[in-house]
């Protein structure tokens, strides 16, 4: 998708908070940020993190810094093998208007060798959250993967896909009842940015985010389901 084409959508939407996640790659949550410049879109830059156990993790920073020395740190755990276009798809990298830069050599869409935990405390000293993915899904999803919820990990939250809800993950998984859940739209298409969570938030950093996950100082996340 193309940075200002984003930030478009999302604006259109009345979505003012969003995160850039790409599989295993922060490269190109800078141009997203550069194009929200000037509007009212707050753009929180991360990563959608594979693990060894082949698990899906969101993991979102309040800098780009903080990303980037996260992107570092995990392309050192990834799989010496090039990536193939012709069976991958291209790995672009782009600017703020959408230009190409270039494009990522190293295979991208392959497991880190991190662990779940390993990831989990690396994500924490870097001041970043730690939120499994769509964990509904069959594919990459944490409980359908592992068939339960570790107890030596600290998640922040847990993101449910956009084909289910809140009610529905609680009964057919009892252990995540009682913890923090954000809906995410796993989006790879303009039209997929919808917006399904409201935060009561005072500022759009990881801080205010974390706060709303544990109801401190009247701060509370509601997954509203456009």
């Amino acid at each position: 998708m193309i940075p200002p084409l984003i930030v478009q959508q999302a604006i259109a939407n009345g979505i003012n908070l969003i995160a850039i996640t790409d599989h295993n790659s922060t490269a190109n949550a800078l141009a997203v940020i550069k194009a929200a410049q000037g509007s009212n879109v707050h753009v929180l830059p991360g990563m959608e993190l594979q693990t060894r156990e082949e698990v899906h993790i969101l993991c979102l920073f309040d800098n780009i810094e903080s990303a980037e020395k996260w992107h570092s740190l995990v392309a050192e755990t990834l799989p010496p093998i090039k990536n193939n276009p012709d069976f991958f798809g291209e790995q672009f990298v782009v600017d703020e208007t959408g230009d190409y830069i270039r494009s990522e050599t190293q295979l991208l869409a392959a497991s880190s060798s991190l662990t779940l935990k390993e990831a989990a405390e690396l994500v924490a000293s870097l001041g970043g959250l730690f939120i499994p993915s769509h964990i509904d899904r069959q594919a990459y999803g944490l409980l359908p993967v592992l068939g339960l919820l570790p107890q030596d990990v600290h998640f922040d939250a847990m993101e449910i896909s956009r084909h289910t809800t809140p009610e529905e993950i609680c009964t057919r998984y009892p252990p995540v009842k009682g913890m923090p859940l954000i809906q995410g739209g796993d989006a790879h298409y303009l039209h997929e940015i919808v917006g399904a969570n409201e935060f009561h938030i005072q500022n759009p950093t990881i801080g205010e985010l974390r706060m709303a996950f544990n109801k401190q100082g009247g701060r509370e996340i509601h997954v509203i389901q456009p």
